[in-house]
């Protein structure tokens, strides 16, 4: 694993929990030593790093986007014919494909890995979408079946035909190079949606008192449509109804009800919504395939609007954000 960071960290330590030996390395050296006190292989180079893994060399790129091709291509000069670079982050499906062109030639294989599960997988496990050639995917299916959160108490789907790929599992083999990249930024772009319509829907009982409060009287100010919104709401208390049994019933309602019980009022979030850049770059293939998209789009430009003034909405999306992937706002 190069790469120990919120998720890098804990990959390594669900695969050594399961009896699989990781060869560790970071640019920080206090995270190397953490993994090597819990069992791992600590590597102080990515040289040292290479030198330790044993043929067939598998290496788990798990980085940010931005400093991922220098870092595979470091990789790719330190590595040989029948090797395997695999990266786990959020990288460009184009980018996947450009770089398994490159490293072809020297018979690196190169896999992309969207990986789904943020601060919770190494519990709960990881949701893996993965692109590739067959033979390496297949090579490394020992190590998917163990990161990934298997069938657990999930119901299975009715209809399904038993023994149907490795779906079910919580890891899947979409095609070849950029196509788990593709399936990742797809699953990032419903993602702003879902997060955005959860978001409007709780800004709108937050509002549900608008009739208690004194209302400007003058030529610019719709008047009130009825008087009777006088609704003093606890959103903490709807979010946890809604959890059982209701149809919009998920894992991200989960974690907004926990982000009310840390913090009833959201106020230690500004409201100011990130985008990584996978929810543009599905736009771009709405757009280039032709197929409409007005939700997906409409929840990235509000996030783009979120960094100019702050709503409840926009601190919901915050909320969740650093409840299923400990992502800090940034200032």
């Amino acid at each position: 694993m190069v790469g120990l960071g919120r998720m890098g960290a804990n990959i390594v330590r669900r695969l050594m929990k399961n009896g699989h030996t990781c060869v560790v390395f970071d640019t920080n050296p206090d995270s190397i030593a953490e993994l090597e006190k819990e069992g791992a292989v600590g590597a102080t180079t990515l040289k040292e790093f290479v030198d330790k893994l044993e043929k067939p060399k598998a290496a788990w790129v798990m980085i940010p986007a931005a400093i991922t091709e220098k870092v595979v291509m470091e990789l790719a000069d330190l590595m040989g014919e029948g090797d395997i670079i695999i990266d786990g982050g959020n990288s460009y499906f184009r980018d996947d494909r450009r770089r398994a062109g490159l490293l072809k030639p020297k018979g690196i294989h190169y896999i992309d890995c969207g990986t789904s599960g943020g601060v919770w997988g190494l519990e709960r496990g990881y949701c893996l979408m993965i692109g590739g050639e067959k033979e390496p995917v297949q090579h490394l299916d020992p190590i998917f079946a163990t990161i990934a959160p298997g069938e657990g108490d999930i119901e299975k789907t009715p209809g399904r035909p038993e023994g149907k790929g490795t779906a079910q599992n919580g890891y899947l083999h979409c095609g070849p190079n950029g196509a788990g990249h593709f399936v990742k930024m797809v699953h990032n772009g419903i993602e702003y949606g879902i997060m955005a319509a959860y978001a409007e829907g709780l800004d709108i009982l937050a509002h549900a008192n608008c009739d208690t409060k004194a209302q400007e009287v003058d030529a610019e100010t719709a008047p009130s449509m009825h008087g009777d919104l006088d609704y003093e709401l606890d959103l903490g208390e709807v979010t946890e109804v809604w959890r059982r049994g209701s149809v919009i019933a998920s894992w991200l309602l989960d974690l907004t009800a926990i982000s009310f019980v840390d913090d009833a009022k959201l106020d230690k979030f500004s409201g100011k919504v990130s985008d990584s850049g996978e929810g543009r770059w599905t736009i771009e293939a709405a757009i280039e395939s032709a197929t409409p998209a007005p939700v997906l789009t409409s929840a990235l430009y509000q996030r783009f609007r979120s960094r100019e003034e702050s709503t409840i909405a926009d601190k919901v999306c915050s909320a969740m954000r650093f409840q299923f992937g400990g992502h800090l706002e940034k200032k």
